[in-house]
């Protein structure tokens, strides 16, 4: 039977419960005191993962702290800072941009628009609304690689664009949960719906979702699959068997989101 567009709103802000109700951790793992820091650990995080870039920001955010550091920093310098994070001639031109256009166009200052912040160098939308979800409380969908796929096999759309992903849940999620509804997917992605093998079986959302048996059913199997700090948690919250040694702290964030 064909969804109507009232029962797949309907369907998705049960599914959008159902994730706040599993990961009540949800949050942005990028580690950061600012705006500014905020924007620098979004860019570097390309192509690699939060945890690694949490281990790199201190020193950098201690070396530059404001616009005009990066602006004005010593390439060879901030090349070794980042070198641990992989590309990091590219990261370190990208900073050294975005200072000097923070500095020319807003005298230093990280703005709080949409608008402005896609106009500078290195920022799209995505990273345009971690900046004003997580540093602004302007609320915001983060359409990274996770939320793509999480939200194609909830089968609330089948766009690949990420703007027009970004639009067609837009229209399903109230305004004021956009910020934590995305942070809830990306954990639910790195968690437990992972991209080559979800743990169907462990999963909180199974009724909802159409594409329940993409991965293994068997509730046991696939708990072992669960990853993060709670999967002694989520595995109970699905009604699955507890992993051995899942009470052991895991690493939340290894897999990169884009």
């Amino acid at each position: 039977m064909t969804e109507t567009l009232l029962g797949l709103k309907r369907r998705a802000r049960r599914m959008a419960r159902e994730l706040a109700a599993t990961h009540p951790d949800a949050h942005c793992e990028l580690d950061h005191s600012s705006p500014l820091e905020l924007a620098v650990a979004t860019l570097l995080s390309a192509q690699t993962t939060d945890v690694r870039v949490n281990e790199t920001t201190p020193k950098l955010f201690a070396r530059y702290p404001t616009a005009a550091d990066y602006a004005a920093a010593d390439r060879a310098e901030l090349e070794g800072l980042l070198k641990p994070l992989g590309f990091f001639r590219a990261k370190s031109d990208a900073l050294m941009k975005l200072g000097q256009a923070l500095v020319d166009l807003h005298a230093g200052v990280v703005p709080n628009t949409m608008e402005a912040l896609v106009a500078l160098p290195g920022i799209g939308r995505k990273t345009a609304n971690v900046i004003l979800g997580n540093a602004f409380d302007v609320p915001g969908l983060t359409v990274d690689t996770h939320f793509q796929r999480l939200v194609t096999r909830f089968g609330w759309t089948t766009e690949t664009d990420p703007v027009k992903i970004e639009v067609a849940v837009a229209g399903l999620i109230e305004k004021r949960d956009w910020t934590m509804f995305s942070h809830r997917v990306i954990f639910h992605g790195r968690r437990v719906c992972h991209a080559r093998k979800p743990a169907c079986g462990a999963c909180t959302i199974t009724r909802s979702c159409p594409s329940y048996g993409l991965g293994p059913k068997d509730p046991a199997v696939a708990a072992k699959l669960l990853k993060g700090p709670r999967v002694a948690e989520l595995a109970r919250a699905a009604g699955a068997p507890v992993p051995e040694g899942a009470t052991s702290e895991e690493g939340a964030s290894e897999e990169p989101a884009l």
